[in-house]
């Protein structure tokens, strides 16, 4: 049957004890809700063990949890209203257990905040409160639970409800109402609890989710898919080179034309492919799908595939973030972590900490690093450039984790995309790649066509390392066994195609001067050859600007002679001790290892 019935995640959170657990239970109960003979059963089960019964346990599905008395994992249930659909989920609210209680929360449009009546605003309502806001739940209606445990009294209530405001405030949340509730009688959850509590007139628990509003489908948002992998096929003549991954917001026809970010290449969906069923005409937010090109170019995991006729996402080596940090180990500058965001996966370090909050307290401090539990504003830096966007804008693709070591140790929401060095350059590849005419020879025909991948091979050291002997000897190797091969030493460049900068009198134009390499290299790659170049002293800095134009799985490294002052990760390092042929050999053998060129069987 069709229905225009809507469905909406809220997720409820609060300090450990609080009574989450025990409001939904009644509200499970007191709806009609729970599978039938299921009340009935769970109070058996409480009255053979001489155990108090709990609406709790309704939901508190676990044995550890039911032993502990605690929530461990965000339990989901489900119910519905005459307007629309539920799924409560109920999140832990343990600070051990404070990364579930974020998981829980990243699904919700909205949340119920509990406050128990007679412990007051804790550590824990504080810091849930400011999670909220961190995650863009702007829709918070907070509870005050537990006012049979004070007699109903309006001035413990009001008490409550002025101090918590005064800390919403603080972290530029409204919220949409404060309700005193009685999970265990009842009181204002499914039904008014006017006998008790007359003083109140607002809405019921029930009432107030249905007064929350649904989020814009995210079909009406930007398209964004994170690139989960490129397939291709070769069995009975399919030749399909098919894009999958998972839709996250938006919608994609056949037609489009689609940017993928950071690399910024361009193309035109050819079509959108579906297992074991016909090719639909489009796909929206939520699908997993794959879809073909019209233009084959080459992208990889850890891409953002956007519309060109939408707003493209941020794309730096450079974020300001609001972060929480689970770790056991403080999270501190210098030391490499993995950055998690979409399908991209990349090496970070903690660049700057602006400020950590107390969230509990909510005061600011300065420190250098984060502690276990706390929430900072932090400037992290990449190694390569990711794809995202602003948690203000699509919240799916602003949302990332980061993993130390092999644990999952904090996460938190993009704010701000920062200029870093190669912002420019970027900027330049995207025009370079809108004005660029496709070939209809791809890459993968000229490898068949010349027996080799495209690859440029980088040779640097320093002055007099021995770097233009080697490259010739490699050069001449691969030529004479049949290979599409060039040796270009910078000096070609710096007075040939930079001569008017190069030439020029004062100003700095190293930057220039890699710019213009990175396209030679481009050039060259496009036509499916392996490009040799000898430069001195290649910087991090320097790689980074080639790399912004042409793809890491394009490009081997190489340092001749001394070690000390290379600051790249190289793919290899040699001597320059060596034997030149010897050198040559074991460059073509790296060559070999990498794939970009076949060994003889």
């Amino acid at each position: 049957m069709k229905t225009d019935r809507k469905d909406m995640n809220i997720v409820i959170v609060g300090h450990v004890d609080h009574g989450k657990s025990t409001i939904i239970g009644r509200m499970l109960a007191d709806t009609n809700s729970l599978p039938e003979g299921k009340l009935e059963q769970v109070k058996e089960t409480c009255r053979r063990n001489s155990k108090p019964f709990e609406y709790a346990f309704l939901l508190d599905a676990l044995k550890d949890e039911q032993a502990q008395g605690i929530t461990i994992d965000a339990a989901r249930c489900f119910f519905k209203t005459k307007k629309r659909n539920y799924i409560i989920i109920d999140a832990p609210g343990h600070v051990e257990f404070l990364k579930n209680m974020v998981t829980g929360a990243a699904r919700a449009e909205a949340a119920l905040l509990v406050i128990d009546a007679k412990e007051g605003v804790q550590e824990n309502s504080t810091r849930h409160g400011y999670l909220l806001s961190m995650l863009g739940i702007k829709q918070v209606s907070v509870l005050v639970n537990k006012m049979d445990l004070v007699d109903y009294d309006q001035r413990v209530y009001d008490g409550i409800v002025k101090e918590y405001c005064a800390f919403l405030k603080e972290i530029d949340v409204t919220p949409r109402s404060f309700i005193p509730v009685s999970g265990f009688e009842g009181d204002n959850v499914a039904f008014a609890g006017a006998e008790n509590m007359p003083w109140y007139t607002g809405h019921t628990v029930l009432q107030q989710l249905d007064d929350f509003e649904n989020e814009a489908p995210p079909e009406d948002k930007p398209f964004r898919m994170p690139v989960q992998g490129v397939y291709k096929f070769t069995n009975d003549g399919d030749d399909r080179r098919i894009v999958a991954g998972t839709v996250d917001t938006g919608q994609l026809r056949v037609g489009d034309d689609v940017v993928f970010y950071p690399s910024g290449k361009r193309s035109r969906v050819h079509s959108i492919e579906a297992f074991n069923a016909p090719s639909p005409g489009s796909v929206g937010a939520g699908i997993a799908t794959g879809f073909t090109l019209e233009h084959q170019i080459y992208i990889k995991r850890g891409e953002l595939c956007a519309r060109a006729d939408g707003p493209a996402p941020k794309a730096s080596t450079l974020i300001r973030a609001n972060l929480f940090w689970l770790g056991r180990a403080p999270l501190v500058p210098g030391k490499q972590y993995t950055i998690k965001i979409g399908t991209a996966k990349v090496p970070m370090r903690l660049d700057k900490v602006l400020r950590v909050l107390d969230a509990s307290k909510l005061t600011g401090s300065e420190k250098q690093q984060v502690e276990r539990h706390e929430v900072a504003e932090c400037i992290l830096k990449t190694d390569r450039a990711i794809a995202f966007d602003l948690g203000c804008e699509i919240a799916p693709t602003s949302r990332f984790v980061i993993v130390d070591g092999y644990e999952i140790s904090g996460g938190g929401i993009v704010q701000e995309a920062l200029a870093d060095a190669q912002d420019w350059m970027r900027r330049s590849v995207a025009l370079r790649n809108t004005k660029w005419e496709q070939s209809e020879i791809t890459l993968e025909q000229r490898a068949e066509r010349n027996s080799h991948k495209a690859l440029m091979v980088l040779i640097s050291g320093n002055e007099d390392a021995g770097k233009k002997p080697i490259a010739k000897a490699l050069e001449k190797m691969l030529f004479h066994e049949g290979k599409q091969v060039y040796f270009m030493g910078i000096g070609n460049l710096l007075y040939g195609m930079d001569a008017d900068i190069h030439l020029a009198e004062g100003g700095n134009h190293k930057e220039e001067h890699f710019r213009r390499l990175a396209e030679a290299a481009y050039l060259l790659l496009d036509t499916g050859t392996i490009f040799i170049v000898t430069a001195t002293n290649v910087r991090r800095s320097d790689l980074d600007i080639i790399t912004t134009s042409i793809d890491n799985d394009q490009m081997l490294t190489i340092w001749v002679g001394d070690e000390t002052g290379c600051d790249m990760d190289c793919d290899a390092y040699i001597s320059g001790k060596e034997n030149v042929e010897q050198a040559a050999l074991d460059i073509k053998e790296l060559l070999q290892n990498k794939g970009a060129i076949y060994r003889p069987w």
